[in-house]
């Protein structure tokens, strides 16, 4: 498979096709699995609440794959001329075919955004098992940075099985060395669970929630020990510029919460590609 992508161009190609249809996949997961997560949680409570909840008063199934996409306002289901990344939101000038209600331009932009996201690391990696790797490690970190954005979550569904898969994958030394993984997993884990009890114990508040403290350890599985003040840095420095234009431009107060999974995901990215060289610049090694 490498030799028949050993033209560059035919693999910046295929990855970028290949983002596309994960982009709009990504779109189904980034709406539903928060609603897929409110839901079961529901169906947990009313199962406690009420053991013999009859089975004709369970709500229908929902999930990645029922129901079919369709229009939110009039119901109208998404036919697959209709579900075409990019092109068809393009061709349908943004609205339903039925109803004419305006589509998200959300959309093609998550499409967008993971193409060219999977043709760069195919520019960076070439055909390689570290390229099949950061695929699937920026993919899962595009879904985990919109459903953050959007609910302030950080599913374990996701961000479990993409710490695991970062120690798999190191236990070949794909990205780093397996101790490297296992402590940064460990140290990424415990660094932000030391600043939240820190915060809380100080403030009575807290400052962030669990997830983000299983996202920075699967990124320090992924990437090992030493990235982690990188990512760290890059995190923290990206949420207090936006932070601040955000809060100057009158869309949120100082005391709103402002989600970190997005920028623990977006530092996490650019330590995959340039971390190396970012660490040279500051400590010269």
């Amino acid at each position: 498979m490498i030799e028949v992508f050993n033209s560059n161009y035919l693999l910046i190609g295929f990855t970028a096709v290949l983002g596309l249809m994960i982009g709009s996949f990504l779109n189904v997961v980034i709406h539903r699995l928060p609603l897929m997560l409110e839901k079961e949680f529901r169906l947990e409570c009313q199962t406690l609440l009420n053991p013999e909840l009859d089975e004709t008063n369970r709500p229908s199934t929902y999930n990645l794959a029922t129901p079919r996409s369709a229009c939110p306002t009039c119901g109208h289901q998404i036919k697959a001329i209709e579900n075409i990344p990019i092109l068809s939101w393009l061709a349908l000038k943004g609205r339903c075919s039925q109803c004419h209600s305006k589509i998200s331009a959300r959309y093609p932009c998550v499409e967008f955004a993971t193409a060219a996201i999977s043709a760069g690391l195919a520019i960076h990696f070439g055909p390689s098992l570290q390229l099949l790797g950061a695929l699937a490690f920026a993919w899962c970190l595009v879904a985990l940075i919109m459903i953050d954005a959007d609910t302030y979550l950080l599913p374990d569904s996701i961000t479990l099985p993409l710490l695991w898969l970062g120690l798999l994958l190191n236990t070949q030394g794909i990205y780093t060395s397996l101790p490297s993984a296992v402590y940064g997993a460990t140290f990424g884990y415990l660094s932000l669970w030391s600043i939240y009890w820190l915060f809380k114990l100080a403030t009575g508040k807290e400052g962030m929630g669990y997830g983000d403290f299983k996202l920075l350890a699967a990124l320090g599985a992924w990437l090992g020990f030493a990235m982690l003040p990188i990512i760290i840095l890059l995190s923290s420095l990206a949420g207090a510029i936006l932070g601040i234009i955000m809060v100057a431009g009158s869309q949120r107060g100082w005391n709103k919460p402002m989600p970190f999974g997005p920028y623990l995901g977006i530092a996490g990215m650019i330590a995959m590609v340039w971390g190396k060289e970012i660490t040279l610049m500051l400590y010269g090694y």
